[in-house]
């Protein structure tokens, strides 16, 4: 009996393990671009340039080679940037049409200021109940839903 209790958990430790294979791996490592960067589709100046990103765009480090990375950004798109312009100051990207960003880390709480689709904002600290703290580069600062950003 206990032979075929076994052989019947063999199938499904097998699918778990299947699954937990295929399921993607997540870096969480992240970094934000220092100037005005161009972007490229191989790791050499001498590849094709895909795009120039703008200072402050968080990026999610993917891997690091001999002075470049390879980056995704918000949209996913995976590119080069050379090592030299990323920082490890950590900034994220407003993902929505307009984020709130409110006095305290509750829906309640006053509007301090809306924040438009890409508008880059410091990241200062995690709060709880899904809640990140930022500040715009012009002073004004709070708390936004981390569901409304991304580079976390």
């Amino acid at each position: 009996m206990l032979a075929l209790v076994a052989l019947r958990r063999i199938p499904s430790l097998a699918l778990a393990l299947v699954a937990l294979a295929a399921t993607p791996s997540f870096a969480l490592d992240y970094r934000s671009v220092i100037e005005a960067a161009a972007m490229y589709d191989a790791p050499s100046a001498k590849s094709n340039p895909m795009f120039v990103v703008r200072p402050g765009t968080p990026v999610e480090l993917v891997v690091s080679l001999e002075g470049w990375s390879k980056v995704r950004d918000s949209k996913g798109d995976l590119v080069w940037i050379e090592k030299k312009h990323l920082a490890e100051k950590r900034n994220v990207i407003v993902r929505t049409d307009r984020a709130q960003v409110r006095v305290a880390a509750e829906d309640r709480a006053a509007l301090v200021f809306e924040a438009e689709r890409e508008v880059v904002l410091e990241l200062l600290e995690a709060a709880p109940g899904g809640w990140v703290k930022v500040r715009h580069r012009d002073g004004q600062g709070g708390f936004v839903k981390a569901l409304q950003v991304w580079g976390l």
